[in-house]
């Protein structure tokens, strides 16, 4: 049993980070283990949870487990977990609750938490005390162990938690389920070193680390000939990468390097704004494979609460970043997140960031009250503000949102722009859906034949969240 421990995940050195290509292995009594079984797997969080439970699908399938896309025709049920709200936290232990009804009408089923939450102590703790009917918890720098801790649990019959609290490494040739047949997810860097106040992933993630540029572009082009049609690019700052790698290659190289493959849409997340470099924005103007979206984290208008965030910008460079994007890609659309009630903000303070939401008039927005995390130094810090404040402020802050929302996608009609079709609307079986190169919904009339293919829409109607439109012969 491997504990957690946050004290141990804070830590940073100027150790080489190794990186490794032969840690995960399947060997013929870890392959029986499946046979005759099903997974479910539910993902919580962002997109690199996302593309980790594609590598955990992956390595169940490797073991013969057949994916279901229902809690009660599986044998094993793992949720893999988000650490960033509470929301999050409490969306997991209710599906908890669940597993364990499950589980108390089939016990042979395997259950178990994986990802971000399974790195916080205080979770772990909560886990072997209330939920010790938990098979298995492990977190983000092991999924590679996956066999061998599910070996682990069908021998012994007891939990089995294995969760470290590290710098981490960087691990290739880890197998990969993609869910989309036309877009990808690649991880180009992990963890975090920017410790903004508010923020567990430093510490549940481990140290920025980049990978390789040709692991990289080799994964790239092997998505190219497999016929997909856009790749983005995963980090928890992507602007940052290749800072660690030791030779002159950055997040502009990478890009330019990315679009030479002749992918047809790049893509790139999240970016922070102290590392968006100027050679960056001229590599996305030049080469129009590289989609003109882009999601810039504000958080805050305010620079007394930017310092308290230890976000290491102003408002005012900020708003120089956000200019200079604008004037070099005045069709880009740029998205963004923003958290109200941090302690000690005042309603002057708040003011700040809707005239930052004013002036930049954003395509969208991520918009979320102030959840603190247990050991962050946000965490600590004295809020007095009262929920039915940090609410109204919420409120009319999503008002504002929403209204440039819809005020971007209004100058899209008449239009006709470039979507990628993804597949059948969940509204109707005779309306399509995609989304533009500036990452707009887009719902269209027309055949399945269409799925998987950029096509030319002409945009009819817009709402405040998405777009209608009609195929261009």
């Amino acid at each position: 049993m491997i504990l957690p421990n946050l004290k141990d995940a804070k830590v940073r050195t100027n150790k080489e980070v190794a990186i490794k290509t032969n840690e995960y292995y399947i060997d013929s009594e870890l392959e029986k283990i499946g046979k005759g079984k099903k997974y479910f797997v539910k993902t919580y969080g962002c997109q690199m949870n996302e593309h980790d439970s594609e590598n955990i699908k992956a390595i169940l399938e490797d073991m013969n487990f057949i994916e279901t896309d229902t809690m009660e025709n599986a044998d094993i049920i793992l949720l893999n977990t988000c650490a960033i709200r509470e929301n999050a936290h409490n969306k997991v232990f209710g599906m908890v609750g669940r597993m364990k009804h499950l589980k108390s009408n089939k016990p042979d089923l395997i259950t178990g938490i994986c990802g971000c939450m399974a790195q916080e102590e205080a979770i772990v703790e909560e886990i072997m005390q209330k939920y010790k009917w938990l098979d298995i918890v492990f977190g983000t720098h092991n999924i590679h162990r996956l066999p061998q801790l599910l070996k682990e649990v069908v021998e012994k019959q007891k939990q089995e938690i294995e969760v470290f609290s590290i710098e981490g490494e960087i691990l290739e040739n880890i197998p990969v389920k993609r869910d989309n047949k036309y877009k990808a997810w690649i991880n180009i860097m992990y963890g975090c070193d920017k410790f903004c106040t508010y923020c567990i992933v430093p510490y549940t993630r481990g140290k920025q680390r980049s990978r390789m540029p040709e692991f990289i572009l080799n994964e790239v082009k092997e998505l190219v000939k497999d016929g997909y049609k856009e790749v983005t690019l995963l980090g928890q700052n992507v602007n940052a990468y290749g800072k660690d790698l030791g030779i002159s290659y950055d997040m502009a190289n990478l890009l330019e390097d990315v679009a030479q493959t002749k992918i047809e849409r790049i893509r790139f997340v999240t970016s922070h704004p102290w590392d968006f470099t100027d050679e960056m924005i001229e590599v996305i103007k030049t080469y129009p494979n590289i989609m003109p979206y882009i999601h810039l984290p504000l958080q805050s208008g305010s620079d007394r609460i930017l310092k308290l965030m230890g976000r290491r910008y102003t408002k005012e460079s900020y708003l120089s970043l956000y200019n200079k994007l604008k004037k070099a890609l005045p069709y880009s659309s740029i998205t963004t997140d923003i958290i109200v009630g941090f302690p000690g903000e005042t309603e002057e303070d708040f003011k700040e960031t809707l005239d930052v939401v004013k002036s930049c008039q954003y395509d969208s927005a991520f918009t979320f009250i102030f959840s603190p995390r247990i050991g962050t130094p946000a965490a600590k810090m004295e809020d007095k503000i009262l929920l039915e404040e940090k609410e109204k402020r919420l409120h009319e802050l999503n008002e504002l949102v929403n209204m440039y929302a819809k005020k971007a996608n209004d100058t899209y009609v008449g239009k006709i722009v470039p979507v990628l079709i993804e597949g059948v609307s969940e509204k109707s079986s005779d309306i399509m859906m995609g989304y533009t190169d500036t990452m707009k919904l887009v719902n269209v009339k027309g055949a399945e034949e269409f799925v998987g293919q950029i096509v030319n829409v002409k945009i009819t109607d817009a709402k405040t969240w998405s777009l209608d439109g009609e195929l261009v012969s």
